[in-house]
């Protein structure tokens, strides 16, 4: 019996130091500070599991004289320097993949700000920050036997000329598709959309159907 407390008691030792060696290397490395310039913003984003890896960190202001943003990622211990900003007070939040955004604090140049990421209560309000182009992507692309006049598919369109007026040649050329207001049915009881006719100075209604 005794033999055996001895070798529990070993063990534990042994263990201890293990834990202690792995401990003391991660907790020194999350405690390095961001080292804030005069004209930076930083901090560390921290979620319910602990530091926050490769979220955004978005600092934005209107006292510039245009509106003003800049966007940085943070690192594996949920640091982040947003550098060499001109200077304005900001407003600062955290945005990523499973969140929905932060609390948008104000803040000024030269500051630690640190946050708190908040996770998407369901999947429904994380998918509401997702790129357009995720929804975009989601276009279903219609079967080549859809083509050739066997659908409502203009007859001498081909389906590879289809492909290239959706990636590269149409609208997509100029504009970003998938964003909220292209991806969103307005309901008939919305609102009309002014829409200045070419050549009078009034605004007239228009239909969705219209535009």
């Amino acid at each position: 019996m005794l033999l055996v407390t001895k070798a529990l008691r070993r063990l534990m030792t042994i263990a201890g130091i293990l834990v202690l060696a792995i401990a003391v290397p991660t907790a020194l490395y999350a405690q390095q500070s961001v080292n804030v310039g005069a004209a930076d913003i930083g901090g560390v984003v921290t979620g319910a599991s602990g530091p926050e890896a490769g979220v955004w960190v978005i600092a934005e202001t209107t006292e510039t004289p245009t509106k003003f943003a800049k966007i940085v990622v943070t690192d594996d211990q949920g640091r982040y320097l947003i550098p060499d900003l001109p200077k304005a007070d900001y407003t600062v939040w955290v945005r990523g993949y499973g969140l929905v955004d932060s609390a948008k604090l104000t803040v000024k140049l030269g500051q630690t700000l640190n946050h708190t990421a908040v996770a998407a209560p369901n999947a429904a309000a994380a998918a509401h920050y997702y790129p357009a182009i995720y929804w975009y992507a989601m276009m279903k692309i219609p079967d080549k036997a859809e083509f050739g006049g066997k659908s409502n598919i203009p007859e001498k369109l081909s389906q590879s000329d289809w492909l290239k007026q959706v990636k590269n040649i149409g609208c997509i050329g100029c504009h970003q598709l998938g964003q909220e207001s292209t991806r969103t049915i307005r309901p008939p009881s919305a609102p009309s959309i002014p829409v200045r006719k070419p050549g009078y100075g009034a605004f007239r209604p228009a239909s969705r159907a219209s535009r």
